[in-house]
C-alpha cells in the first residue's frame, strides 16, 4: 500500500519518486517483520500448541525472550529511522498507527475478526505514501485506496487463517476462518469485489488513464482465480494461494504507474479540446462585436465572413 500510494500521488506523466519507493520498501519489510516478531512474542505459548508454528524460534526455544526483544527493538529502530526521513505530516501519521500495531497481536484473543485489525494496521501506508509526496492527504484518493487494501487483507489473511483452523478451535483463539466457516468462499468473493471496487474509486478520484482500469481488471481476475480454486481444507493450497497475492500487489502497482504515466496524454488531450472551444467562443464573440456595429462599404466583406463563421459555429 505504501508503494501504491506513492505511485498514485505521482504527477501525471511521471514515475513514482524512486527515493520514497526505496524508503517505503525498507520500511514495509522491517515493520512487517517487527509485527511478526511482536506477534511471536505474544503467541509463543499458543504457537507451541499449533502444528504449523510449533517450530518457530520462540515457540521451540531456539530464541530466548530477551533476544527476541532485542531484535524487535532493532527492527523498530530501523523503522523509526525510515519514518524520520519523511515529511512531518507523514511522521505524525506513522506514529498515529502505533495503537493498531500494539493491538493486532492481541486481537485473536478477543475477536473472531483479527484479520480486520490486521487490515487496518498493514494498510496504513496508503495514507503515509501520499502525504510523503504532497505533504498532506487527498482524502478522496487515499481513503478508497486504504479501503481497497483493507478488503484485500481480509481476503488473503482469511485464506491464510484456514491453515490453522483446527488448532485454533482447540487452543481457543479466533479468526475469520472460524467465524465464516463453510461460507468463507462467498465472503472471499465479497472481499475481492470490495477491494477492486475501492481501488477503482481511488483511480477515478485522480482521473486515472483507462489503462489503469484494464490493469485492475487483471488484478481482479487474479483474485477470482484464487477464490474459485483454493481448497480451504488443504494447508498447502491455502499457503500457495496466500503467497500468490504478491502477484496481485504487483499487478495493481504496475496498473497505477501506467495510469499515471499516460494520464498526462489524456490531460493534454482534454486541454487541447478546451482550447478549441475557447477559440471558437472568442471567434463567435468577435463576430457579434462586428455585427453590432454599422459596417461601412469597406466592412462588407468582413460582415459576410462573420456571418459565414456564425453559421458554421451553430451547425
Amino acid at each position: 500500500p505504501c508503494l501504491w500510494s506513492t505511485a498514485l500521488a505521482a504527477a501525471p506523466g511521471a514515475l513514482p519518486d524512486a527515493k520514497l519507493c526505496a524508503l517505503f520498501a525498507i520500511g514495509a519489510f522491517v515493520m512487517r517483520g517487527a509485527g511478526c516478531t511482536a506477534n511471536d512474542l505474544w503467541d509463543r505459548d499458543i504457537d507451541r500448541q499449533v502444528e504449523r508454528t510449533r517450530n518457530r524460534p520462540l515457540a521451540s526455544g531456539a530464541l530466548s525472550v530477551p533476544q527476541a526483544l532485542g531484535f524487535l527493538v532493532t527492527q523498530l529502530g530501523v523503522g523509526l529511522g525510515v519514518l524520520l526521513n519523511l515529511p512531518q505530516h507523514s511522521v505524525i501519521l506513522g506514529l498515529a498507527s502505533t495503537p493498531l500495531w500494539s493491538l493486532y497481536p492481541l486481537a485473536k484473543r478477543f475477536t473472531n475478526w483479527p484479520q480486520a485489525v490486521l487490515g487496518l494496521t498493514f494498510n496504513w501506508g496508503a495514507l503515509i505514501g501520499w502525504s510523503a509526496v504532497h505533504g498532506s492527504c487527498e482524502w478522496s484518493a487515499v481513503l478508497p485506496l486504504y479501503a481497497g487494501g483493507f478488503w484485500w487483507t481480509l481476503f488473503y489473511d482469511t485464506v491464510y487463517a484456514h491453515q490453522d483452523k483446527r488448532d485454533d478451535v482447540r487452543v481457543g483463539v479466533g479468526s475469520t476462518a472460524l467465524r465464516l466457516g463453510e461460507e468463507s468462499t462467498r465472503w472471499l468473493a465479497g472481499f475481492g469485489v470490495a477491494s477492486v471496487g475501492c481501488l477503482g474509486a481511488c483511480g477515478m478520484a485522480v482521473e486515472q488513464h483507462p489503462i489503469f482500469y484494464a490493469g485492475l481488471a487483471c488484478g481482479g481476475a487474479q483474485l477470482l482465480w484464487q477464490g474459485t480454486t483454493v481448497n480451504l481444507n488443504s494447508r498447502a493450497d491455502c499457503l500457495r494461494k496466500f503467497q500468490s497475492n504478491t502477484h496481485f500487489g504487483a499487478i495493481v502497482f504496475a496498473a497505477i504507474v501506467a495510469g499515471r504515466l499516460l494520464a498526462s496524454a489524456r490531460a493534454e488531450e482534454r486541454t487541447g479540446q478546451s482550447s478549441d472551444v475557447v477559440s471558437e467562443t472568442d471567434g463567435h464573440a468577435s463576430c457579434h462585436a462586428h455585427l453590432d456595429g454599422v459596417p461601412s462599404d469597406g466592412d462588407s466583406d468582413g460582415l459576410v465572413s462573420c456571418k459565414s463563421s456564425s453559421l458554421v459555429l451553430y451547425a
